[in-house]
């Protein structure tokens, strides 16, 4: 479990596959405070095993449906990602409960300055479209950020300076890909609706009256 509040960035030094599986290496700008194998990490938001630690280098086992379904499977060498380690029982929940369970990816369409802030438009892909709220919380390559504006296609999001400046997305570009993970508490009670009212609340909004149906 993470909270969407990255800790440090570093960048990938390495990444290979052998089978089904493989393996990705992080160099990181500082190493990490008493790193433990086997502790979970999320990398940009994907949430990856700990197998090695070398001083800034970190090695993690990474299955191949992982290296195909997040940007994982296809940022260069040298491209920066976001770091932020398991969230501890009593640890302040600054952003919001994040799974490391990427749900998919988006490209980005457009930055655009809007006063000191960044407004950062994605790409919706049609499957997380039923999971998103305006001024509901979505996690974009792990970083926990609020819904600003929400269509059919796309959404935005306003990045203000720390998050700028302290993680991958001053480093990115229209067109890359970003790692999507919508907030774990609206995709279960979606997912509870869904089975208690039937299929075809994936098709309408909900209401007020199917709310009250399902004892809310």
């Amino acid at each position: 479990m993470f909270t969407g509040l990255i800790q440090q960035t570093g960048t990938i030094a390495a990444r290979s596959m052998n089978g089904k599986a493989g393996k990705l290496t992080i160099r990181l700008k500082k190493p990490l405070e008493k790193p433990e194998m086997g502790e979970s990490i999320a990398v940009n938001g994907a949430c990856l095993t700990l197998e090695q630690a070398n001083g800034t280098e970190l090695v993690f086992h990474v299955m191949e449906e992982t290296f195909n379904k997040t940007n994982l499977g296809s940022l260069p060498a040298g491209a920066e990602v976001n770091l932020e380690r398991a969230l501890r029982v009593g640890d302040r929940l600054g952003g919001h409960f994040v799974s490391g369970h990427v749900d998919g990816t988006g490209k980005i369409l457009s930055f655009e300055r809007v006063g000191d802030d960044m407004e950062l438009r994605v790409e919706l892909p049609p499957h997380i479209a039923g999971f998103l709220v305006p001024k509901g919380s979505i996690a974009i390559d792990g970083i926990s950020l609020t819904i600003a504006s929400l269509s059919g296609s796309d959404f935005t999001v306003r990045i203000i300076p720390t998050t700028w400046n302290e993680t991958n997305l001053s480093s990115r570009r229209g067109g890359d890909l970003l790692n999507l993970e919508a907030d774990m508490l609206g995709k279960q009670i979606r997912y509870q609706l869904e089975a208690m009212l039937g299929s075809g609340t994936k098709k309408k909004e909900l209401t007020m009256d199917d709310l009250i149906r399902a004892g809310f």
